[in-house]
């Protein structure tokens, strides 16, 4: 094997992108040991800085998910599968609810067509 070649240049975007999820997390947790120990006062600094580091996480993640996906599926894909299964748990419940809201209109059209037993017999309704 060469190095340079397919599997080094992969291994490398892996560990390149390893390092920048750490520098980003990195990057979010002194920002706030700053905030929470009082060493910075500005909220701007703080704000620009876990940003920035956010930013630079979210980046790496999407790298990443972009370098191991010749091998397996892309992050679309298991993103797409993750909803579709979400969809169907929630149109499941969406459905045993819309059953019971039946049950709901028919007991409200039962009670309302009843008569109070504690009024006067003797009025309209």
């Amino acid at each position: 094997m060469v190095c340079g070649g397919f599997t080094c240049s992969k291994n490398a975007l892996c560990s390149l992108n390893v390092v920048y999820m750490l520098v980003g997390l990195l990057l979010i947790g002194v920002a706030a040991w700053g905030k929470g120990f009082g060493i910075v006062s500005s909220i701007h600094i703080i704000g620009g800085v876990i940003a920035v580091g956010v930013f630079l996480l979210l980046i790496s993640i999407v790298a990443s998910c972009r370098a191991i996906s010749p091998l397996c599926f892309t992050c679309g894909d298991l993103m797409l599968q993750h909803a579709a299964e979400a969809l169907k748990i929630l149109g499941a419940v969406g459905l045993f609810f819309s059953f019971t809201e039946i049950l709901g209109v028919w007991l409200a059209a039962r009670y309302r067509n009843q008569k109070d037993p504690r009024a006067n017999p003797s009025a309209f309704l």
